[in-house]
């Protein structure tokens, strides 16, 4: 279980929360409100969770989407979610890398103009610990996550610590809501809801790693609901606190409020202090990535939807063959620098995958209700249609926010059927020729 909390939180907790509370509370205008929409993404995620808790333990495999897609539209529904999934994860840990570099660069100034080497360096060091096998590469997301999170609420206790309880900083007009129409408060709403949705991705983690848990039905509802509650509670009191030292007006206006705070706290150090923890963020949130993507490429390979040498799996228990396929990919578009645009889509595929997750469970539920189900949904099916209802939303507004990305995704979706067809062809020619292998050793022996 401590694993599986390890990896949302690990996967969840990003440099985001350091970044994102100012945005959030430019678009609301009001104090009340930024802790009314961070509580509406806590239970977004959290319905999530008891979807996804009833998938990965009616069917605890590895792969995550890729599995339930599968089993609920077939082969190549299958096939396209895990495809979405893997570039939303690949695209993920490129960018993680860069930022990581950047991180580095900024505290270590020496380090700037190598970026992109300290990316690379990042993540083969990170490869190898993981190759090392899963108990390596797990204790390693234990530490990180629990290093992240201690520093995160550390900084918190900090910050309530300062007296006075507010920083000077100029004033903003905060909207009249009983003279706001309802719909115009529920769009601003669902607009600060965007960056919040994103901040809490992560929250299904743990599902990749059923099949190698000695009890999924028990293990994963328990570390998904803990793993949740305990970024929702960290995001809440990183709110709280930096409402604590700056200005609501300050807090708006900043695009770094975290830095700002500890500015506020420590002085000239405090900018130094939050990179150091923006760096234990960005290799905790990279090797849970580095956990997650060989495991969907090893299910997808199993399959015979991808290489047969991606399904070898060292003496550790680690997937190699992927994960040395992951590894190159990602450390391929750091040099390439052409992971902007993968990002971009990434934003748009990635609630798209676990849509397609919650749909898979209204599938199996009808279609295979005999399926063992050790954990099921709370109030199904109206919380799961309300967590439908909500990404597709979300979805929505992701494509006409950024409608030219969106298309460069729906190219990149048509591109999956005639790999899947490729990948189909070069699975009966080796089918074929192991059968043929097969009769010629009967006849010798005959």
């Amino acid at each position: 279980m401590s694993f599986g909390v390890a990896v949302i939180v690990g996967n969840t907790i990003g440099s985001g929360i350091l970044l994102t509370p100012g945005e959030i509370a430019a678009r609301v205008r009001n104090p009340w409100l930024v802790f009314a929409v961070w509580s509406m993404g806590g239970i977004f995620a959290f319905l999530c969770t008891q979807s996804v808790s009833e998938l990965g333990t009616m069917l605890p495999q590895a792969g995550g989407w890729f599995v339930y897609s599968r089993k609920a539209f077939g082969e190549y529904g299958g096939f396209l979610v895990g495809c979405c999934d893997c570039m939303v994860q690949s695209s993920a840990t490129a960018y993680l890398a860069v930022a990581f570099g950047e991180f580095a660069a900024d505290f270590q100034p020496v380090l700037r103009g190598h970026v992109k080497l300290v990316a690379v360096g990042c993540l083969i060091l990170l490869m190898l610990l993981n190759g090392l096998g899963l108990r390596a590469g797990s204790r390693a997301q234990e530490l990180t996550s629990l290093t992240k999170a201690v520093a995160l609420i550390a900084f918190v206790v900090a910050c309530f610590a300062v007296s006075p309880s507010a920083a000077p900083g100029s004033a903003v007009a905060l909207p009249s809501f009983s003279k706001m129409p309802a719909w115009g408060l529920l769009i601003m709403i669902m607009i600060a809801l965007q960056p919040i949705v994103v901040s809490y991705d992560g929250w299904y983690g743990a599902i990749y790693f059923t099949e190698e848990d000695e009890n999924p039905a028990k293990n994963l509802p328990r570390s998904s609901i803990a793993g949740v509650l305990a970024c929702a509670a960290i995001f809440l009191l990183v709110n709280a606190a930096l409402l604590h030292v700056l200005s609501f007006g300050r807090l708006a206006a900043s695009h770094m409020p975290a830095a700002d705070a500890a500015e506020l706290i420590f002085g000239g150090q405090g900018r130094s202090m939050i990179l150091l923890v923006s760096l234990v963020t960005a290799i905790s949130t990279i090797n849970a990535s580095l956990l997650i993507l060989p495991r969907i490429l090893f299910a997808m390979a199993r399959d015979g939807l991808m290489p047969s040498w991606v399904t070898w799996v060292n003496s550790g228990g680690t997937p190699a063959g992927a994960l040395l396929l992951c590894t190159a990919s990602s450390i391929a578009l750091v040099l390439s620098g052409s992971f902007e645009t993968l990002i971009a889509m990434a934003s748009i595929l990635f609630v798209a995958v676990y849509l397609s997750g919650f749909l898979s469970l209204f599938v199996l539920r009808a279609r295979h209700p005999n399926l063992p189900r050790p954990f099921r949904m709370w109030g199904y099916p109206w919380t799961n249609l309300g967590i439908c209802l909500g990404a597709g939303a979300f979805l929505i507004a992701s494509i006409i926010a950024d409608l030219k990305h969106a298309l460069f995704a729906v190219g990149v979706v048509a591109l999956t059927g005639p790999l899947y067809l490729l990948m189909k062809k070069i699975r009966r020619s080796h089918e074929a020729r192991r059968q043929n292998m097969q009769s010629a050793l009967d006849a010798d022996a005959e």
